[in-house]
């Protein structure tokens, strides 16, 4: 048996049960104090060491601490990321990941492919590598390789101040700036230059990338924190240890600088004082910089003091403090050379009136001293072309404003043209000015768009006043200058309508003082009565009249007038018994002393002044004053902007005006007074009618014309002032220069359609009046007396003339011998030669479409005179052959028109005209013509052409073969 003995074993406890278990079981709650996202929002208020000391307590407040985008507002805040240049490293990272994929996934496919050697499977394991090891875990390995992590952990953490690695620099040296005494010397192994240039590029050499932002503010934390904090400690401006590390100006602005970019990424509790301290040592520096900048200033030390000490502003915060000191404090704003007086302008002008060379010669002086010291901004400033700028604006405000605004003042006061030429001028002066400017080669904005900026600024306080006062004046003289033609105008009708109608128009006053002494007479009596008194009126045979009947006018024997008798009255004749025109364009000659021969005359002399109801010298005035207008204001568009917008709708609210004025005021009245005196012509009163045509439509012809040559002036005014220059778009429907071009065409085409209109009525009663006092007779009548007709005409020299020169037939009508002309008559050649000649004078004024109209209307009309001639006619069988010959006269000349509708017409009056030929004999064929309604076109109907039959001077005797012939035909003629 075995001697060992099993060892007693303590007693075992007895179990718990389940229940108990759970009865003694606390129940805690394992959920954090706070939301996840409130701690996130508080270390944003953490200084770095605390965040460095949390990101230690746990994994998930590492997480918290490392994520990239609490380190990238850091360095946003600062400057210092770049989002386009993190998103291309970004993308540059991710395609060289692809292209190492497919590079290996390229290599997988060719080591698993078919060598050439072989094929199946001993071919594919040939090509593989030889398999590794096949043990799955290795004690010794892990081991180590745990050991050498641990190691370079350790090495890593006793590199790390406030969890951040200690910045390397030249030779692996740490560039953390060391806190020694103020007397202390900085020393390093190395060249502390370089250690210290490190320090003042940390900020410049910062790399945008995603997931290292907390890396690279590491490096800026670690190279500026120290003097940072040191100096927000410092209780003087010789505390900071920066201004002891860094021993030049350069090299401290540069730091400066660059602490007042960390102190933007400062969010921590105390950061407004630490900010506040560094605001006021930064002050305390510029203001010692800018007294150095100061005393180079007063010695004009450009290439040593102020060139030095300019550019450490510059590296400071911009240098504005110094290029205010360089302008505020510049000679040329007391140089007397410079300073002009404005006056001069004025003061060396006649009166009313501005001359702009001395502002020229200002300008020249001043690009000359001011291009002299843009070199000299450019050898003291970095960054020459924005203080060159500034400079320009101070001689902007303080020079150019000084000279410009006195004048401006002054000229408004005494002469709006005055003032409308200075501001034009002077904005094209200064304009050239500032053009003429040399600026330093680092000016990034063109000199052309820099130069109406200024010009802008300065002319933007008068360019509203000036706008406005351009176009008023413009109005204000263009309606002066149509009131003074108007008033000539007046003047010119009152004088000639005194002087026709001057012993006429007191002829009530005068029929007062008839009646008065009448009454005197008859109340008297008859031995009282002088026996050569004689009262016009009454007759020979009164007891009242004289043997010898004369009149008496203030004692002046007037000769007695054979029509009707000269009423008294005292302003017959002036004292002289004369009138005196020299003061008036009145008409020569003596004035009628009949009351009708005058208004004739006076209706007469109106006709002739159609052409003169407007001027076309009054036309070009106005235009001539638009385009100076316009050319003043249209130099203020190419400011652009605004005011360039307000420049151009001004020009067009000139071009507008002008077409207002022109046209409203003083072509349409025109016009309205030319048709006003073509309604009051009546060729009745008119003793000559052999001109070659109706004077008054030959006259407002003439007006058509002139019409016309102010149209294409307007016209090529828009295109040269408006459309060219792109002031006025003309594609544009809804332009205003356009619309206002259009409505002014429209206004003159209708006047000129009214007046055509009411010039054909004129001519269709001068050729009624014609026909009707030269037609003969025995024209179309031969067997007829040869007396003048009825309506007291009678052959004329002319018509004598075209008879002689007619050729003759011997008549074989009727057995006799007489001879007669086988050509149209002079009646028809004058009432074709009239209205031809009316008809050519449009060609070429007026547009072909109003042409046709005209012509179309001025056929219809003669059409319808030439038949209400025929129906007042006789008209025998030998006279047929002159009516034959007088409407193919007709036919040929609107042949001419080449209008096929009117042809029509004349083409049945032609074959009218045949039921003329035919012999009494032969009523039947007559009867067959009248009723043939296919012969006449449509243009006759049976009813008329029989009206037209009647007129036959035998129709009395085959009146009743025709309606038998008709009637026989079952034709009924009303």
């Amino acid at each position: 048996m075995s001697n060992l003995r099993r060892a007693p074993t303590a007693r075992q406890a007895p179990q718990p049960s389940i229940l108990q278990t759970l009865q003694a079981t606390d129940m805690i709650e394992s959920k954090p104090v706070l939301p996840a996202e409130i701690l996130v929002a508080i270390l944003d208020y953490l200084p770095v060491p605390d965040l460095m000391r949390f990101a230690r307590a746990s994994r998930r407040m590492r997480e918290m601490v490392y994520d990239d985008t609490r380190w990238v507002a850091r360095l946003r805040n600062m400057g210092c990321w770049d989002e386009a240049e993190a998103r291309r490293r970004f993308d540059d990272a991710m395609k060289r990941r692809h292209e190492l994929a497919a590079h290996a996934a390229a290599a997988t496919a060719t080591t698993l492919a078919p060598g050439a050697t072989g094929t199946g499977p001993t071919a594919v394991a040939g090509a593989l590598p030889p398999p590794a090891s096949t043990t799955l875990f290795d004690a010794s390995v892990e081991e180590e390789r745990q050991k050498q992590l641990q190691q370079r952990r350790q090495r890593q953490m006793s590199q790390v101040r406030d969890g951040f690695e200690t910045l390397q620099v030249s030779g692996g040296q740490a560039a953390t700036p060391p806190k020694l005494p103020v007397q202390a010397p900085v020393s390093s192994q190395n060249d502390p230059s370089k250690d210290l240039e490190a320090l003042l590029q940390v900020i410049k050499n910062v790399k945008s990338v995603r997931g290292h932002a907390r890396e690279e503010y590491g490096k800026i934390y670690g190279a500026l924190g120290p003097f940072y904090f040191d100096l927000a400690k410092a209780r003087t401006h010789t505390d900071p240890i920066v201004f002891q590390v860094f021993r030049d100006p350069e090299s401290q602005a540069r730091m400066l600088a660059n602490l007042r970019l960390f102190a933007k990424s400062d969010w921590s509790q105390g950061c407004t004082q630490r900010e506040e301290k560094l605001g006021t040592m930064i002050t305390i520096f510029e203001s010692a910089v800018l007294r150095e900048f100061e005393q180079g200033y007063e010695f004009w030390d450009v290439d040593g003091r102020m060139r030095k000490y300019a550019h450490v502003l510059d590296i400071l915060n911009g240098g504005n403090a110094g290029v205010e000191l360089f302008i505020h404090k510049h000679p040329i704003f007391t140089d007397r050379d410079v300073l002009a007086n404005p006056m001069d302008c004025v003061n060396l002008a006649p009166a009313d009136a501005i001359s702009l060379e001395p502002s020229r010669r200002f300008f020249d002086v001043l690009a000359v001293k001011v291009n002299a010291q843009a070199a000299i901004i450019e050898r003291i400033f970095p960054s020459p072309g924005p203080v060159f700028s500034a400079f320009v604006e101070k001689v902007r405000e303080d020079i150019v404003a000084e000279y410009t605004t006195p004048l401006f003042d002054e000229t408004h006061e005494r002469s709006i043209p005055s003032y409308l030429k200075a501001v034009s001028g002077l904005f094209e002066q200064t304009l050239q000015f500032f053009r003429a400017l040399t600026p330093p080669k680092d000016t990034n904005a063109p000199q052309k768009q820099a130069a109406k900026e200024f010009a802008l600024k300065l002319f933007e306080p008068h360019l509203d006043l000036y706008l406005q006062d351009e176009l008023d004046y413009f109005t204000k003289e263009a309606e002066h200058e149509v009131g003074e033609w108007e008033e000539k105008l007046s003047a010119q009708d009152t004088s000639v309508e005194s002087f026709y109608m001057a012993s006429f128009n007191n002829r009530q006053a005068d029929k007062k003082d008839f009646l008065t002494s009448f009454k005197k007479v008859v109340m008297m009596p008859i031995s009282v009565l002088p026996t050569s008194l004689s009262l016009p009126g009454l007759p020979m045979g009164s007891p009242f009249a004289s043997s010898k009947p004369s009149t008496v006018t203030n004692g002046v024997a007037a000769s007695p007038q054979p029509s009707r008798p000269h009423s008294p009255g005292p302003s017959s004749l002036a004292s002289t018994g004369t009138v005196d025109r020299s003061s008036s364009p009145l008409p020569g000659g003596k004035a009628p002393t009949d009351e009708l021969a005058a208004k004739a005359a006076l209706m007469t002399s109106r006709l002739e002044g159609i052409k003169s109801l407007f001027s076309i010298e009054v036309a070009l005035s106005l235009v001539h004053s638009a385009k100076a207008s316009l050319g003043r204001v249209a130099v203020f568009i190419q400011l652009g902007g605004q005011a360039g917008g307000e420049a151009r709708e001004q020009c067009e609210a000139i071009f507008v005006t002008l077409l207002r004025i022109l046209g409203g005021r003083h072509v349409k009245p025109g016009f309205d007074k030319a048709v006003t005196h073509l309604s009051q012509y009546n060729p009745r009163e008119v003793s000559q009618h052999d001109k070659g045509g109706v004077a008054p439509l030959v006259t407002f012809i003439e007006l058509v014309n002139v019409g016309d040559l102010i149209s294409q002036m307007i016209d090529v005014f828009y295109e040269q002032q408006l459309a060219g220059p792109k002031i006025a778009d003309r594609n544009d429907f809804l332009d205003p220069a356009g619309l206002a071009k259009k409505k002014f065409e429209q206004m003159l085409d209708e006047s000129v359609a009214a007046g055509l209109n009411k010039g054909i009525d004129v001519l269709m009663d001068e050729v009624e009046y014609i026909c009707a006092t030269t037609q003969l007779p025995t024209d179309y009548n031969p067997g007829a007396s040869s007396e003048p007709s009825a309506a007291g005409g009678g052959a004329t020299a002319t018509e004598k003339e075209g008879k002689a020169a007619t050729p003759r037939l011997q008549s074989s009508f009727g057995g006799g011998a007489a001879d007669f002309d086988i050509g149209p008559t002079a009646t028809a050649q004058r009432v074709r030669d009239l209205v031809a000649s009316h008809t050519n004078m449009l060609v070429g004024s007026t547009d072909k479409s109003m042409l046709d109209v005209f012509n179309g209307e001025v056929g219809l009309r003669l059409f319808g005179a030439v038949c209400k001639h025929l129906k007042r006619q006789r008209i025998s069988t030998e006279g047929a052959i002159k009516l034959i010959a007088d409407m193919n006269l007709h036919f040929e000349y609107i042949r001419t028109l080449k209008n096929n509708d009117l042809l029509a017409y004349f083409r049945a009056l032609r074959e009218l005209s045949q039921i003329y030929l035919i012999d009494a004999r032969h009523a039947k064929e007559m009867a067959t013509i009248i009723a043939d309604g296919d012969r006449f076109g449509g243009i006759f109907r049976a009813e008329e052409v029989y009206e037209y039959a009647e007129r036959r001077s035998d129709w009395y005797q085959v009146r009743k073969d025709v309606e038998r012939a008709m009637y026989g035909r079952e034709c009924v003629v009303m």
